[in-house]
């Protein structure tokens, strides 16, 4: 009974935190990109790059790259929609395959809080995605929060490679 108490919750609270009605994205267009006060506002250490796929290291390979997040943040850098531009054009090619887009977090924060914040990174990338032209009815979305890091360490490096959306091929 407890299970479902809490399971409900959990639920609920993630249906809340993703009722947002501001943008995710990150405009680059009308500004030609962030100033230097904003990028330095943040004092997490530089994303992993994924220029040729699926992940971040030798590890994973495949044709869908990880997208990536700064710290406490859903919003879509210039480099996660890069990412999902690349991963929306394979998907184009490929349309008999779906896609389930896992929202993660690092270990900072309660599980509840993550789980939210990671169920709100996969919904970003999901809209993003049928923004480019990806049928919903390929994307499917889930949080993992906190409890599947890449990188167990509990360091900024390790953390900033878990704040990540991940792209599973059905």
């Amino acid at each position: 009974m407890r299970k479902t108490v809490n399971g409900i919750f959990i639920l609920a609270l993630m249906t809340t935190a993703g009722c947002s009605s501001k943008s995710a994205v990150t405009s680059t267009e009308s500004t030609g990109g962030s100033t230097s006060s904003e990028s330095s506002a943040l004092s997490s250490p530089a994303l992993p790059s994924t220029p040729t796929g699926y992940g971040f290291d030798k590890y994973q390979t495949g044709p869908l790259g990880d997208v990536f997040f700064d710290f406490d943040s859903s919003t879509l850098g210039t480099e996660a929609q890069g990412q999902l531009k690349q991963n929306s054009e394979w998907l184009g090619s490929n349309t008999a395959k779906g896609v389930l887009i896992e929202g993660h977090c690092d270990s900072r924060g309660t599980a509840e809080y993550n789980l939210a914040l990671g169920e709100r990174r996969a919904a970003t990338a999901k809209e993003y995605l049928v923004k480019l032209g990806v049928a919903t009815s390929r994307l499917e979305s889930v949080s993992y929060g906190e409890e599947r890091p890449f990188d167990s360490a509990r360091n900024d490096e390790a953390w900033a490679k878990n704040r990540r959306a991940h792209f599973v091929i059905k």
